[in-house]
């Protein structure tokens, strides 16, 4: 029984680290209107793995064994399925060539140093301009990453069902659609790659301050959203300013996590986190991928916002915090990338520097400030201003919406004593 549950363990290790490989490869081989088809035979291979490992043992290379079920599973697809099977990335003419063409392409291709190659046009097939954002994410989840749809859901707190519709209607986008699996062309590189940025970014945040009831820091999901990144940086064609720029982001963010909470589970606000626990190896590294993003002409959103979490990251003390710095950085943020949650933002530094009126008229000045009324953060520094400003009903009024707005049992707890008063103070 032991030795079963140690090859299951070793099999979801490799599934979550080999998977989004082998599933990449595969789709070049059978075209992105085969996308299930893929992950079928990757599923099968894992399945097999665990079969075969249980009686015999565990091989001396699992991840070239795993590799290679996989290549003779998706060849005897290709000879049992090639009449009814339409693979876009084969040759035109006889069944017998077309079969053999795959046939070479999968071993062709099945070679390490055209996988990350293969990856990366993964990235780019997830992010095509046709499919929602929130469907991108999700599937790169699923293909890239290894989640399962419960491991989705649970950290996007939604049902299965939720999330197996959306991954259905992304697949079928793919079907019916010819999407090429390759890297831009040049003319709409810089576009596409800001998308595949975007929904790396969006991926960390969700391991950062994860909407899940029961973990507020999800680190794998903040792992695979750095190693993604990792990748575009190691690629000549994604080698740009952006993509350096979130990398020194993630480090500079992920760098904390050890002191954001507590061993109860209790959230740490900023002031009282010991920050000689924090990763000063990441912060290093952060600092070196934000000298690799300084080249170009251009300044993105994720320059400033790492620049913001350099201030924050190698301030000795929270009362030594450059927060007039930080409310300038803000200011460029806010100008050259306008958004209702940078404005919140903002105004968290402009309390800082000019007071909590200050800041109430921050964020009464905020054009679109109906999108923050459902976000918890929102409420949560109204009622931290309201509270400075001596308004302790107003205050708690604010603190109980954005209890009701969050699924956080951490946060949830925070509120609650900021509801009773025990302590009004806010990150």
């Amino acid at each position: 029984m032991e030795k079963r549950d140690n090859v299951d363990k070793l099999v979801d290790h490799l599934f979550r680290h080999e998977a989004g490989k082998m599933v990449s490869v595969l789709t070049r081989a059978f075209g992105t209107e085969n996308l299930e088809l893929a992950e079928d035979v990757v599923q099968d291979a894992l399945l097999q793995a665990a079969q075969v490992w249980a009686l015999r043992g565990v091989p001396d290379n699992p991840s070239a064994w795993l590799y290679q079920a996989a290549k003779n599973r998706a060849i005897d697809i290709l000879r049992r399925d090639a009449k009814s099977v339409r693979f876009t990335s084969s040759e035109e003419g006889s069944i017998p060539d077309r079969e053999a063409s795959l046939q070479e392409r999968i071993e062709e291709t099945w070679d390490e140093d055209l996988i990350k190659d293969d990856m990366l046009k993964m990235m780019f097939a997830c992010c095509h301009r046709g499919i929602p954002e929130e469907n991108q994410i999700t599937l790169i989840l699923k293909t890239l990453c290894g989640f399962s749809t419960k491991e989705i859901a649970r950290a996007f707190v939604t049902s299965e069902d939720t999330i197996s519709k959306r991954l259905y209607r992304t697949k079928q986008f793919f079907r019916q659609n010819d999407i090429r699996f390759d890297v831009p062309p040049a003319g709409k590189l810089k576009e596409r790659t800001d998308a595949v940025l975007n929904s790396i970014y969006l991926l960390f945040n969700e391991g950062y301050n994860s909407t899940d009831s029961e973990e507020l820091v999800r680190e794998d999901l903040m792992e695979e959203a750095m190693l993604l990144c990792k990748m575009l940086g190691e690629n000549p064609l994604t080698e740009i300013p952006e993509t350096f720029a979130l990398m020194a982001l993630m480090c500079f963010h992920f760098s904390r996590n050890s002191t954001r909470v507590s061993p109860a589970g209790d959230i740490v606000l900023l002031q009282y986190q010991d920050r000689s626990k924090w990763n000063s190896e990441l912060i290093a590294l952060g600092n070196e991928y934000m000298a690799k993003s300084a080249f170009g002409d251009s300044v993105s959103r994720y320059h400033i916002e790492a620049a913001i979490a350099f201030e924050h990251c190698t301030a000795k003390t929270y009362e030594t915090t450059k927060w007039e710095r930080i409310l300038e950085l803000y200011e460029w943020l806010c100008r050259d990338y306008p958004s209702p949650v940078h404005a919140l933002n903002r105004a968290v530094a402009v309390m800082r520097v000019r007071g909590p009126a200050a800041a109430l008229s921050a964020l009464d000045a905020i054009p679109d400030k109906t999108r923050l009324e459902a976000y918890y953060l929102y409420h949560s520094l109204l009622g931290e201003i309201y509270s400075r400003l001596g308004k302790t009903d107003e205050a708690d009024i604010e603190f109980t919406t954005a209890f009701g707005l969050t699924n956080s049992d951490s946060e949830k707890k925070l509120l609650s004593g900021k509801i009773t008063r025990k302590e009004h103070h806010s990150d």
